[in-house]
């Protein structure tokens, strides 16, 4: 696995391709190669913040990932057919574009029974209010990256405050910026600190 993280990390999409393929092969738990990706995803993070990477490589990585996925998803879902535990809005909020992460919470989420209604990235409070609205989620789910993400996240819970809608909907922020004091300043329900966290909550709060 520390080899798989290592190519992710790097960028490296041919030789990552065949790795994936050579570990499910192997019967590798495909768990470990989503654990595998998170790891990769915390170093690329680390690289564009220090100036190593930029807004290309992350598009890179989001690629790469994406086929990660789609070779892994169908080892995991096969164990999870049928299987609806509940409905999940999540998002990446205004004014940040990273979805890494948010992608990996996705088909965590997917693979372990939920439906995952996914709003994108550089989302406005007012979209969030409406799929809470109308979707009437069990957990809405808030990503950041970037530091500005900490009042997006704050204006997007007030917004539902205002709409009325807050005691209907449990409330989850994760990403870089998340941490206990973020939870506090938004009025989270819960903050994550990998993808595993927000399957975790997600199911607490059943």
């Amino acid at each position: 696995m520390e080899k798989l993280v290592n190519l992710v990390a790097d960028l490296k999409e041919k030789e990552i391709n065949k790795e994936v393929d050579q570990l499910l092969m192997d019967g590798h738990d495909p768990r470990d190669i989503l654990d595998a990706c998170r790891k990769a995803v915390s170093i690329v993070g680390d690289r564009f913040q220090n100036g190593e990477y930029f807004v290309p490589d992350l598009v890179l990585s989001g690629v790469i990932l994406n086929d990660v996925f789609n070779k892994v998803k169908p080892k995991i879902k096969s164990s999870n057919e049928n299987q609806t535990l509940g409905k999940v809005v999540i998002g990446t909020v205004e004014g940040d574009v990273h979805d890494i992460g948010k992608n990996i919470v996705n088909l965590l989420l997917d693979v372990n029974g939920f439906q995952v209604i996914d709003l994108g990235v550089d989302v406005p409070p007012e979209e969030f209010v409406r799929a809470v609205k109308e979707e009437k989620p069990l957990v809405l789910g808030l990503s950041g990256l970037l530091t500005l993400a900490a009042q997006a996240m704050k204006d997007t819970v007030d917004a539902i405050k205002e709409a009325g809608l807050r005691d209907q909907v449990k409330i989850i922020i994760g990403g870089a910026v998340a941490d206990q004091n973020l939870k506090e300043f938004v009025g989270a329900d819960e903050f994550g600190k990998d993808a595993q966290d927000a399957v975790t909550f997600a199911k607490k709060f059943l």
